[in-house]
Formats: C-alpha cells, structure tokens, sequence
C-alpha cells in the first residue's frame, strides 16, 4: 500500500510541506513539485506515441502526400523514387514519425505543465502576457505548419528538379523525413516572432516607435532569414514565408504603437510605493 502512495505522490504534484516560513514554498517542494510535472510529461509523450503506432499508416501517407505531389508537378521529366536502406532503418524511422506525432499531438497537455509551473512565479503583468501567449501562440504556429506543408511539395519538385535527365533520383526516407520536419518546425517558429516582437513591447525592451524607425532594416531582415532558414532554397518557399512573416510583423507594430498609447495614457496609474518620484 505504501509503495502505491509512493507512486502516487510523484504524480500528484502536490507538495508535502506547501508553505515554507514566510509563507513561501520550500525549495525541496520546488524540485518535488517540478519532478511530478517532467514525470507527467513523459508520460503523456509515451502515451501519446504508443497511440500513434496504430495509426502508423495513416502517418506515413500524410508525410509522403508532398513528395507524391512534388512526382506530379515533375510530370516525368526527372525519375524519382524514395528509398530506404539498412535492416533497422525501417523500425527506426517508424518509431521517429510515431515520436514525432505524439509530441506534436500531447503539446497541449505537456505545454500546460511546463506553464503551470512557471506562473506562480510570475507577477501579474507578467501572467497577463504569459496568457496572451498562451492564447495566440498555437494557433499561430499551427498556420506556420499549415503553410510550410502546402509550399513542400514546391519546394521539393524544385529541388528535385536539379537532376540530371539520365540520372535517377533516390531520396531516402530518413533523409526526407528529416527535411520535412525541419521544413515545418521553421515556418511554424516564424510565424511565431511577431508574437514574441509584442511581448518584449509589454515587457519595455521594444517600442512600436523604434519598430517603425528599423522598418526598412526588419524588411531586410525578414527576406534573409526566409532564405536562410528553409531547406529547399527555392525562392517560391522563401517569399511564401516571408510575405506572410513581414505582414505579421506589421501588425505587430501597429499593436506595439497601440500599447504604447495605452501605457501612456495610464503611465500615472503604475506608481508604487517602490517607485521614485520623476521630481
């Protein structure tokens, strides 16, 4: 009975002492407290890729889908077939894609976890952003995701079509799994610097004003980073992040200069007891 508590307990997350002198929590339930969080976490990423595995080929269709599409766009003109190698390859790459989809399908549980145990520590300005972050953020890179795999499979017939007409072109499956991962992790996160540029406006570092004044250097900006970060090189994929990357990054500006009005107006409410007088 008592080993079954014991178990328990790791996953209660609920200190044995909650308040420490001072009215603050101890450091030892700090560590007990983050231990049954990162336990929680591994348990929903095991769960999450155990379920994966019986909806393996459905997975594997989902993935290919842009390499087929990109065969389509070729029209013949370059042979292409995809290809793996080794004995173990094959159990290897499907436990990575079942991996792969279970973080991506738990994120919502394991997300939660990691901010509730942040939080606490938080002020209460400081909440404030963390929930708008919490709020925009998905969504946001969920459309990153959603366009990176609509350019992909442009991306790769591009890529593919560097090849020479007497050649044939293998593309092995752990090389291609790889990519499109890579490929879609990048659209996501750069969907996302819009959202982290307000952040850093709500915690004073950026204002919209400063934003407008580096215009023309953030445009540059954002055209070099596309073309560095995606894998395929190709200017379609580039300016299919960029443009979209550039007009969030406008909008960004425009809630920074509103923010800042906002600050403005209120600045005198902010005064506290901890603060110096401007006289």
């Amino acid at each position: 009975m008592s080993v079954v508590t014991g178990v328990l307990g790791l996953f209660s997350g609920k200190p044995r002492n909650p308040v420490g002198e001072g009215g603050r929590m101890a450091l030892a339930d700090h560590f007990r407290e983050l231990r049954a969080r990162i336990m929680r976490i591994a348990l929903y990423l095991v769960l999450g890729t155990t379920v994966a595995f019986f909806f393996y080929d459905q997975l594997y269709t989902l993935i290919m889908r842009p390499y087929e599409e990109a065969q389509l766009l070729l029209d013949g003109d370059v042979q292409s077939e995809a290809v793996i190698t080794g004995l173990a390859k094959p159990l290897l790459l499907q436990i990575k894609l079942c991996a792969t989809a279970g973080v991506i399908a738990t994120a919502p549980l394991w997300l939660y976890e990691i901010w509730a145990f942040i939080v606490p520590g938080l002020h209460r300005q400081e909440r404030r952003a963390t929930r708008l972050f919490a709020l925009i953020a998905g969504p946001l890179f969920l459309v990153g995701v959603g366009t990176g795999y609509w350019v992909l499979p442009k991306g790769i017939a591009t890529l593919i079509g560097f090849t020479q007409s007497n050649l044939v072109q293998l593309t092995d499956f752990g090389d291609y799994f790889s990519f499109t991962v890579r490929m879609l992790l990048i659209f996501g996160i750069g969907f996302e610097i819009p959202l982290f540029v307000v952040l850093l406006n709500l915690a004073g570092v950026v204002s919209g004003r400063a934003l407008g004044r580096y215009r023309p250097w953030i445009i540059v900006g954002t055209f070099v980073f596309a073309a560095v970060a995606t894998p395929s090189t190709d200017p379609f994929s580039m300016l299919l992040l960029a443009i979209p990357l550039l007009v969030l990054l406008m909008i960004s500006e425009v809630v920074c200069r509103v923010l800042d009005r906002r600050k403005g107006r209120h600045a005198h409410e902010d005064w506290d007891d901890d603060t110096a007088s401007p006289l």
